[in-house]
């Protein structure tokens, strides 16, 4: 499993089987989400977690469809990472959500991903994000890994 090292991952004590997903470091929009948790699945599924919280909402008071994407979008790196997949140092080349019910506040909201398919270059994803066994969203994406200078 490779994760950038300015990501803290480590045990949560407060969620028996999550890992913390914390960057460190100056202020980031990685921040902007809260708390990320994940976990790698029994079936090699990666799972990332967040606590949605007033800051993540709309006008109706449910979760923000750009806090979603957000959202899905760290699950990309952090949920690819439990899948397996070398993501440390990749970047989004495209990513489509279907937003399918309202995610709620207060409550935790779960992104599966399953790994697809992994290139040298390219990474291939699908996932849906649940609340409370509720269906909320439906992602798929495909993420370009960094070619490093030598």
């Amino acid at each position: 499993m490779s994760i950038h090292p300015a990501i803290r991952h480590e045990a949560d004590p407060d969620h028996p089987g999550w890992l913390t997903w914390d960057v460190s470091g100056p202020q980031r929009f990685n921040n902007a989400i809260g708390k990320l948790l994940v976990r790698r699945g029994e079936d090699g599924r990666g799972w990332c977690r967040m606590f949605p919280e007033q800051a993540h909402s709309n006008l109706g008071d449910k979760v923000h469809g750009g806090a979603l994407m957000t959202f899905i979008d760290m699950a990309l790196y952090a949920g690819g990472a439990m899948a397996g997949a070398n993501v440390a140092q990749a970047v989004t080349l495209d990513c489509s959500v279907q937003f399918l019910s309202p995610g709620e506040l207060g409550e935790p909201l779960d992104a599966e991903l399953e790994l697809l398919s992994e290139t040298g270059r390219l990474v291939f994803v699908r996932g849906r994000v649940v609340q409370g066994g509720r269906l909320v969203a439906t992602y798929s994406a495909c993420l370009r890994k960094a070619v490093l200078a030598r």
